[in-house]
């Protein structure tokens, strides 16, 4: 089993009435289940600031400043990066859309 991140606290943003959030909120509970981290779900729709950053962008898992994936779950992106906040070690980048990655 791994290690279980001490404190780790994952954010979760999105809207109340977005379905591709909540399927990323039950995607996550395997993870859950092996790392015990905590998870805040966040409507961005209830903050302008939140709202104009995400836009259409959401749902957005998020550690801190991190944006670890969004629209889906990226489970071993994830997954690595619970290990190696875990451990100390630098976590992987955060990964670019594929829109951003189209428009290299």
């Amino acid at each position: 089993m791994a290690d279980r991140p001490r404190g780790v606290a994952l954010t979760l943003y999105g809207r109340d009435y977005c379905h591709l959030c909540d399927d990323m909120a039950a995607a996550l509970e395997p993870l859950r289940a092996e790392f015990a981290f905590a998870l805040a779900r966040v409507d961005v729709d209830a903050d302008p600031v939140l709202e104009s950053r995400f836009g259409d962008k959401v749902p957005v898992l998020a550690h801190g400043d991190a944006e670890l994936c969004h629209h889906f779950l990226d489970a071993p992106r994830v997954r690595a990066y619970l290990v190696a906040t875990t451990r100390g070690a630098t976590p992987p980048r955060a990964p670019q859309s594929r829109e951003d990655r189209h428009r290299r």
